[in-house]
């Protein structure tokens, strides 16, 4: 998973890049290797990530509502998925997931 440690990246400008997948279709799924991924379980709480490398995570259960820092208005961006998600976060996001139900997750990195 992401680093939950107070790392020096650099908030992103644009939270809106957070991009969810609803439900994205089994071949997209296997086209990705997702199955093969590491996985990450958490019960609800929160949890502060910063991302030194783009991540993709595909939700097998739970339901996450993450609060991205960088963006534009004063406000935090709030993004919301949950089981049958695909979610890409970009290098440099900044947010806190608030897990309001226990998520068990595949995840991969791509440090480019």
């Amino acid at each position: 998973m992401a680093s939950s440690s107070s790392s020096p990246a650099p908030p992103r400008t644009d939270a809106s890049a957070v991009a969810v997948e609803r439900s994205p279709p089994a071949s997209r799924l296997s086209e990705l290797g997702v199955r093969s991924w590491p996985k990450w379980g958490g019960g609800p709480g929160r949890i502060a990530l910063s991302y030194d490398a783009r991540q993709t995570c595909y939700l097998v259960r739970g339901k996450v509502t993450a609060a991205v820092e960088g963006s534009p208005s004063p406000e935090k961006v709030h993004v919301e998925f949950g089981a049958g998600d695909l979610v890409v976060f970009p290098r440099g996001t900044r947010c806190t997931w608030h897990i309001a139900v226990a998520v068990d997750m595949h995840y991969a990195f791509d440090p480019s």
